[in-house]
């Protein structure tokens, strides 16, 4: 999972200034930038000229961003990261099943912001079955279907391997509580939430993972689950 050199970003914000900010970071980063100020120029955008990721403001004066999310999602796989002021768990909820692939709350960091377009730009939109992670003392490889942790093979159920290899697929992105639950355990489950907790907390034990400093599953209260790209 490398990031590719000089990745085309597109950023859809209609306040300048936010704008010009973020493509003076991007840029010095040596990315190129494309700008535009509402959906319907942003859509254009990515239609003629395509990107390899979307900054998207929800905000905008034409379309709301969900509305733009969703038109987008309906024929691009483009990664996208949501900036938004709106910082409720449901409206995470909300965006990341629409689409998103992670989000920023406003007011944002500059160092956050930077290292979540990183982790996107890494990842695969489609990974094959055929994916490995190994950073050195855990690896998972898909297509074997096997984890090692420092050499030693660890063995897990069938529901820890079907929560891991699901996290693994979306790595660097937050994977929603109901679709966990609804993969997992099927559309009858979705408000079981307690089902989910106590798969983590095995599945943590087994990776020798620590909840209150994460190396692998970082969970976003009362969104999801995510698994962290190095």
């Amino acid at each position: 999972m490398t990031e590719p050199a000089g990745s085309r970003i597109l950023i859809i914000d209609d306040e300048a200034q936010i704008r010009r900010f973020l493509g003076i970071g991007l840029r010095a980063q040596g990315h190129a930038v494309v700008e535009a100020a509402n959906g319907r120029e942003g859509l254009e955008r990515l239609a003629t000229g395509g990107a390899d990721l979307v900054v998207l403001d929800l905000g905008l004066p034409d379309l709301d961003g969900l509305e733009v999310l969703r038109e987008l999602r309906a024929w691009s796989s483009v990664p996208v990261l949501v900036l938004s002021v709106r910082a409720s768990e449901a409206e995470k909820v909300r965006l990341l099943d629409a689409g998103a692939n992670d989000y920023v709350t406003k007011p944002f960091g500059v160092q956050e912001l930077s290292a979540r377009i990183r982790a996107l730009l890494r990842l695969n939109p489609e990974p094959g079955n055929d994916a490995v992670f190994d950073d050195g003392q855990l690896r998972i490889d898909l297509g074997r279907r096997q984890v090692t942790l420092g050499g030693e093979p660890v063995a897990l159920s069938r529901k820890e391997w079907a929560l891991l290899s699901l996290l693994l697929q979306h790595a660097g992105r937050v994977v929603t509580q109901p679709q966990l639950l609804r993969e997992l355990w099927g559309p009858t489950h979705q408000e079981d939430t307690h089902y989910l907790r106590i798969l983590v907390a095995k599945l943590r034990g087994k990776l020798g993972d620590d909840a209150a400093a994460p190396r692998y599953l970082q969970t976003e209260p009362g969104v999801g689950l995510r698994f962290l790209v190095p």
